[in-house]
């Protein structure tokens, strides 16, 4: 009898022994699972103060505000993509950036890609955009009409640059242009705006008088349909690394020739290699994304976006409840639609900019 009691209590603790391994699976296989659909399945932002954590390639945010689809001066592309989201400095810079640029001529902002609603790596694109202080802004002017929704998918870009040549394409060039790249070089917390190597050295061969401004044009692969603006850790973010400051001088040295040798356009040596964003699970990000990604909604979508034209500003103490009566314009949206690849192979290591 004390046998089979012996066999019965080791079966019982071999049984229990498995359940409690089975019931552990779904929590490990959550813990692997890829930060960027995690970040992708959110539709709204974190309700908590803002806050930039981590790098811009390695991070995430909190307290994020949306661009409404629309304003005065410019129009929201891509919108199924839902990244219109950003730290409350960065939404409030673009809004004045499209003003500012009215006035110097420029007919109105067209916004591609600023974040994710809590940042993170995104399911295609682009490897930075992950903590709310990069927007990407198309070459191509606003037109002098509202966009459908449908075109607002499916108009493309138009490039400044002969894929040859790697040079500007005259006849697609203007001063409004360099008009346009000078007016967000001007604000002090721009740090660093990507175009082209082609178009920095267009401005380097053609700006006059001040140049000083051209510090923060950087040239980088892609780029030559839209510029990219990057901003710098905002207060309230003790979390956020910073980029390594932009190097003195205006850039047009040799640092600018090695992009028109053969060099930066080499076959990558390992193509098959996945991206950063394919891989990087929540372990790999700051444990305070986990935080961010648990974070409550806010009570709608137009409670945190972002009217523009001077109809409110945002309050840097609360600025989820100072947008609270901002009657915002909510748009379908889904941040699975795909963004097309640039195609450029790229060498290693990639320098920094």
């Amino acid at each position: 009898m004390r046998k089979i009691w012996t066999r019965m209590m080791k079966g019982a603790a071999a049984i229990a022994a498995f359940s409690m391994l089975v019931s552990a699976l779904p929590q490990q296989a959550g813990a692997q699972e890829l930060a960027k659909d995690l970040f992708g399945s959110h539709r709204l932002p974190a309700a908590t103060k803002p806050q930039s954590i981590g790098f811009y390639s390695k991070g995430c945010f909190s307290g994020g505000v949306a661009i409404a689809t629309d304003g005065p001066t410019w129009q929201a592309m891509r919108l199924s993509r839902n990244r219109r989201w950003g730290h409350p400095a960065m939404i409030s810079l673009i809004e004045k950036f499209s003003r500012d640029a009215v006035q110097d001529g420029w007919p109105g902002l067209l916004l591609g890609d600023v974040s994710q609603p809590r940042g993170g790596p995104m399911l295609t694109g682009h490897a930075s955009h992950q903590i709310g202080l990069d927007a990407d802004i198309w070459f191509t002017p606003m037109p002098d009409r509202r966009l459908t929704p449908q075109e607002r998918e499916n108009m493309s870009a138009v490039s400044l640059i002969d894929p040859k040549t790697r040079r500007v394409i005259e006849k697609r060039w203007t001063p409004a242009h360099a008009r346009l790249l000078k007016r967000a070089a001007s604000y002090g917390e721009v740090e660093r705006i990507l175009v082209h190597p082609g178009i920095k050295k267009k401005l380097c061969d053609t700006v006059t008088g001040d140049r000083t401004w051209l510090r923060k044009i950087r040239p980088f692969w892609g780029h030559d349909y839209h510029f990219h603006i990057r901003i710098g850790c905002q207060p309230g973010s003790p979390d956020c690394k910073r980029q390594e400051t932009v190097a003195a001088g205006e850039g047009c040295d040799k640092s600018l020739a090695w992009w028109f040798t053969e060099e930066p356009w080499r076959p990558n040596k390992n193509p098959d290699a996945p991206k950063a964003r394919d891989v990087m699970t929540m372990a790999s990000l700051p444990k305070a994304c986990l935080a961010v990604l648990q974070a409550p909604d806010p009570v709608s979508l137009a409670s945190v976006t972002y009217p523009g034209g001077g109809a409110a500003t945002i309050s840097k103490a609360d600025p989820i409840a100072a947008l609270a009566a901002s009657g915002g314009l909510p748009a379908a949206a889904s941040a699975f639609a795909p963004t097309p690849e640039i195609g450029v192979p790229l060498p290693f290591p990639r320098p920094v900019n």
